[in-house]
């Protein structure tokens, strides 16, 4: 059974994460100090180090959430029975979803030290969750190839393109840039591991 996290943990961290992201839309990233994130949220230093090592720490405290809630949703796809193409990214949704929600954070976030610091992990957990996909839809007992880990990093790559491009205003809803990630991946992966 999972570690139920204490609520007074919980409040804390939202009010970080809140006051964290009001103040990246105000200032960006690089310019804020952990001295203006605890004057925000209203929270003591001894708080904040509690809970954090730094503002990059807080910053990328909030992927950690995203990136649980994804391995969620596969692995509820995987257990299910029904034909591959649906099983196949069910995360993806939730992610562009995501990305929606926080789409008036990407102007603060360009250029600056936390954006390479957020592309760097997103790119991992982009990589991570393509991987275990694919390595899904292989037949029982055959490893890993040269070809499968190429279709790896060709998918996520694409996908971590097709997220900036939407971004930067592309296209219009989740379901669309969705459709449209599933019809360009499914039949590449499936070529590459024939």
């Amino acid at each position: 059974m999972p570690k139920k996290v204490d609520r007074r943990v919980q409040r804390t961290h939202r009010l970080l994460r809140e006051a964290l992201l009001s103040l990246i839309r105000e200032k960006g990233f690089e310019s804020l100090s952990v001295q203006d994130i605890i004057d925000r949220a209203d929270v003591g230093r001894a708080t904040f180090y509690a809970h954090f090592d730094n503002k990059d720490d807080l910053l990328l405290s909030g992927l950690e959430g995203l990136r649980v809630s994804l391995k969620d949703l596969q692995r509820q796809a995987h257990s299910k029975d029904g034909p591959e193409d649906e099983r196949l990214f069910a995360f993806t949704r939730e992610l562009f979803a995501h990305t929606r929600e926080h789409r008036d954070m990407y102007p603060a976030m360009v250029g600056d030290r936390g954006a390479a610091l957020i592309q760097q992990v997103f790119r991992r957990m982009l990589l991570d969750l393509v991987r275990e996909d694919v390595k899904a839809m292989l037949p029982r007992g055959s490893g890993g190839t040269a070809s499968v880990e190429a279709a790896v990093q060709f998918t996520a790559g694409g996908l971590f393109g097709l997220v900036m491009w939407w971004l930067e205003g592309r296209a219009r809803d989740v379901e669309e840039i969705d459709g449209l990630f599933r019809r360009l991946a499914i039949p590449a992966v499936t070529a590459a591991l024939r």
